[in-house]
């Protein structure tokens, strides 16, 4: 529950005038934007966007266990791995936990789809910003401590997320210039959310996804952004 009222700050309905705004990076290439410092105030979505680095993805050598997960998780004595950790954080409705961190029981709100899941086995726990997505938009090659660290991010309520295997497989890669969730109402969020997201892994956009976030922060004149980068 906790994790999902610091998700919701993504998306508080104020903007302050904290930040000056940055100047956008139009050309597509390897131009970086404004440095991605932590921001921990609110920062309108527009401004978060065109704090993103814009770059050419480059998908090739991508291997998916490149990422290691899930590991150990926060809790490595307690049986659960960083997947179900994520699926017990984000529980509406707690599930029993018994040996060998099997779940029964519980419910589950699935944002994309806007549904409630009652049974943990139709849970994924989906990585905001796809792992493809995050090869092809790194700035530089990332080592592998910092590739399991991305996959098993949890000092974030933003990087994982647990949503209804379905809504997960009709994502699948894709980028918000490629795909939307079913509920609009969550529009907002997503993209704040993936900003977020990008910006706290140093991660940068290609020209369709940044147009496409723009258009969405129009259609999203108070929803704010907040970030720390991850080290």
């Amino acid at each position: 529950m906790i994790k999902k009222w610091m998700r919701g700050l993504v998306a508080l309905a104020f903007v302050l005038p904290l930040f000056a705004t940055a100047p956008a990076a139009h050309a597509v290439g390897t131009q970086r934007a404004v440095p991605a410092v932590s921001v921990r105030a609110p920062l309108p979505l527009s401004e978060a966007i065109d704090r993103i680095p814009v770059a050419d993805e480059r998908r090739e050598g991508y291997k998916r266990d490149l990422y290691k997960h899930w590991n150990r998780g926060l809790e490595a004595g307690d049986g659960c791995d960083t997947r179900k950790e994520v699926i017990l954080s984000e529980a509406v409705t707690a599930p029993q936990v018994t040996a060998g961190c099997k779940l029964a029981g519980g419910s589950w709100h699935s944002a994309y789809d806007n549904i409630v899941v009652t049974d943990a086995g139709r849970i994924d726990v989906d990585h905001f910003v796809p792992l493809v997505e995050v090869h092809a938009s790194e700035l530089t090659p990332w080592s592998a401590s910092r590739r399991e660290a991305y996959a098993n991010d949890q000092g974030s309520p933003d990087t994982l997320i647990a949503v209804s295997a379905a809504s997960n497989r009709s994502k699948g890669y894709r980028d918000p210039a490629e795909w939307l969730p079913s509920d609009s109402s969550y529009h907002c969020t997503h993209a704040a959310t993936w900003v977020g997201t990008k910006l706290r892994w140093d991660l940068a956009a290609d020209d369709a996804e940044r147009q496409a976030l723009l258009r969405l922060a129009q259609k999203c004149p108070s929803t704010t952004v907040v970030y720390e980068r991850a080290m």
